[in-house]
């Protein structure tokens, strides 16, 4: 179990368990902010299954933010109260990204999206709450090769490296297996 105000990155591929394991190591706490990441396609009805299934097995007195702006991160996180579960980092790299138009090829995209980054990391590395992170171990599978994918696969396991440098623990998960790293 982790203290009051610590930091706890958990790594996984896509159905790997990771959101499990980090329900699990919450799984006690009495104030839980479980922050969302809405998608902009509000057809996309496989994403609302899969955020339908993670609210199934939350705790009911769990209280669930749902995040539309990719900036709003930094903002929970700098607010008191009890832990906080990002679900997660991968979702939230994908809002902002679409936010600044860097996978529209927008010029100064890569520029916006450095200082939300950074913002974000800021905000991750200061914040009193406890808080748990779940993220895509983007080298653990297909990674495209091309343009904003290409920036988008470097950018996650870039800031994946950000936020561990300032973990207090760090999982992996494969396969259902939990692996603490640190």
């Amino acid at each position: 179990m982790t203290e009051s105000g610590s930091r706890v990155l958990v790594l996984g591929g896509a159905h790997s368990g990771k959101s499990a394991q980090a329900e699990a190591l919450l799984g006690a706490e009495a104030e839980v902010d479980y922050v969302a990441f809405a998608r902009p396609e509000p057809e996309d009805a496989e994403w609302a299954e899969r955020i339908a299934r993670h609210r199934e097995h939350r705790p009911d007195h769990w209280r669930s933010i749902d995040v539309a702006d990719a900036a709003d991160v930094a903002d929970v996180l700098a607010s008191g109260g009890g832990a906080v579960l990002l679900d997660s980092v991968t979702s939230w790299l994908d809002l902002l990204m679409r936010s600044v138009g860097l996978w529209d090829g927008v010029g100064d995209a890569k520029d916006r999206l450095a200082a939300d980054i950074d913002r974000f990391v800021g905000a991750w590395a200061a914040t009193t709450r406890r808080v748990v992170a779940v993220s895509d171990e983007i080298g653990s599978g297909l990674a495209p090769e091309a343009g904003p994918r290409r920036v988008f696969r470097d950018v996650l396991g870039l800031l994946n490296q950000r936020l561990a440098a300032s973990a207090d623990e760090v999982y992996l998960v494969t396969a259902g297996i939990v692996q603490r790293l640190r």
